[in-house]
């Protein structure tokens, strides 16, 4: 793999330029949408509160993080890679060049050292190692990249599920079903996470793929409105009802619980009904790009 990034390295030094750049941003500065969802929540608390200390707090952070160009959060998390390709386009080169854009981004700080051999706890010391990063590619006819970076703390990643219908205490498997398990994950996480939290929501599928659409939600803005508009009431109704439940920023109660909720839907066999539930922190780092023919930063997504 080595001799691999380095041939990829000196095809395409302008790629793991854009790529470290993109993991830059991505890492230290908070998307517009979710920085106007934050200042709203601010705006819904009371002034002296636990909630209102916990909001002004995590905005102080937004502030540092992006006037410093350091880390919003102490976790690196997952390190996720979406990326549309154009057909024949060397997916295998984007991986390697990506994989060296990780370590350098580490070792400028823009990334801390938090990926460990799952077997041993050794630190790989660059965020590089089996299963991370991780890539999702798909094609296109289109004839530019497209690359959608998330990272994934952990701390939110522990506080996600996968429901089973029908469930006795939840319901059957119908939209009334699936709204019970999903304000009961919120529930159960109780401010845990680092709320308030954004929910990726993944309905049918199988265990896989249902998580799988789950994050994938989380790639939407968080003011774009469902085009299914059943589900757009689930995501609506969800919010609302998370933010009566009292929980608040980081469980301290108040009325800001969720920021928001995305909802997908994939076909399922007959004999499975999962909702999966992938809960994202505030600290909702993800940023995408569209990049040239020659991996220069053409326009930025979020």
């Amino acid at each position: 793999m080595a001799n691999s990034v380095s041939v990829g390295i000196a095809a395409n030094p302008t790629l793991q330029a854009s790529l470290v750049e993109l993991i830059r941003v991505t890492s230290t500065v908070l998307p517009a949408d979710v920085v106007r969802a934050v200042t709203a929540a601010k705006g819904d608390e009371v002034t002296g509160t636990n909630a209102a200390y916990a909001l002004e707090v995590i905005d102080c952070n937004i502030g540092l993080a992006k006037d410093k160009s350091q880390p919003l959060c102490q976790d690196t998390g997952s390190i996720l890679f979406y990326v549309h390709t154009p057909v024949g386009y060397d997916q295998l080169a984007f991986a390697e060049i990506a994989i060296a854009a990780v370590q350098q981004a580490t070792v400028k700080g823009y990334l801390r050292q938090n990926s460990v051999d799952a077997l041993t706890g050794k630190n790989s010391g660059n965020n590089t190692g089996p299963g991370t990063p991780d890539f999702h590619f798909h094609q296109w006819r289109e004839d530019h990249v497209e690359v959608k970076l998330m990272l994934k703390g952990g701390g939110c990643e522990n506080v996600g599920a996968t429901y089973t219908l029908p469930h006795p205490k939840f319901g059957g498997r119908d939209l009334a079903g699936v709204e019970n398990a999903v304000l009961d994950c919120v529930l159960q996480a109780q401010g845990q996470g680092c709320g308030p939290g954004i929910l990726g929501v993944g309905i049918g599928g199988d265990r896989v793929s249902g998580m799988a659409c789950a994050k994938t939600q989380l790639l939407r803005r968080l003011d774009d409105v469902n085009p299914e508009p059943v589900l757009a009431g689930l995501e609506q109704r969800v919010v609302t009802k998370a933010n009566m439940s009292g929980i608040g920023p980081m469980g301290f109660g108040g009325k800001t619980t969720l920021l928001g909720c995305k909802a997908g839907a994939l076909n399922r066999v007959p004999a499975s009904f999962f909702v999966a539930i992938s809960y994202m922190c505030w600290a909702f780092r993800r940023q995408g790009v569209n990049l040239a023919a020659d991996g220069a930063i053409t326009s930025w997504l979020y």
